[in-house]
C-alpha cells in the first residue's frame, strides 16, 4: 500500500491508519495515544469511513494489511510507518527509530511476519478500550 492519500496537505494531525479488531494493533495504539501528550496524531481504524475516503482500497486478506502513517509529507507503510510514529513520539521511543539503520526490505519482512499472524498470536477484539474524552475525540471514525 505505498499509493499517496487524496490530499495529504491538508491534513492538520498526522493520522495512525491500524487494524480496529487486532488485539496487538489496538495495543499499539493505545500505548501511541497514552505517550502522545502533545495531542500529535489521530487515528483510524482501517475498517472506518476515514480510511476508505483518505485511502486507497485495502487487500482482502487482513494478514496483509499493515499500519498506516499518513501525514502533509504523503503516506508510510509497515515499518516506515512505526518508525515514523515513535520519531514524532521522541522521548523513551527514540531508541526504536534505530531500527533505521537495518535495510528496509528487513524490517518489512519481520513486520509482515507478525502482521501474517498477529491475530493467531495477540488475538482479535470486538469491544473498545475506555478512553478518556480527550483521547476519545482524537479517534476518527
Amino acid at each position: 500500500m505505498t499509493t499517496t492519500s487524496k490530499n495529504p496537505e491538508m491534513i492538520e494531525h498526522p493520522i495512525v491508519f491500524y487494524d480496529g479488531v487486532c488485539v496487538l494493533c489496538n495495543s499499539f495504539v493505545d500505548k501511541v495515544i497514552n505517550a502522545d501528550s502533545r495531542g500529535i496524531f489521530r487515528f483510524a481504524p482501517l475498517q472506518g469511513d476515514t480510511a476508505r475516503a483518505m485511502l486507497p482500497p485495502l487487500p482482502d486478506d487482513p494478514s496483509g494489511w499493515s499500519v498506516v502513517y499518513l501525514d502533509a509529507e504523503g503516506v508510510r507503510t509497515a515499518s516506515d510507518a512505526s518508525l515514523e510514529i515513535a520519531r514524532r513520539l521522541g522521548g523513551w521511543w527514540t531508541p526504536l527509530t534505530w531500527c533505521r539503520i537495518m535495510p528496509r526490505g528487513l524490517r518489512d519482512f519481520v513486520y509482515r511476519f507478525i502482521a501474517r499472524h498477529r491475530y493467531r498470536t495477540f488475538g482479535e477484539r470486538d469491544t473498545c478500550t475506555l478512553l478518556t474524552p480527550d483521547q476519545q475525540a482524537r479517534i476518527l471514525p
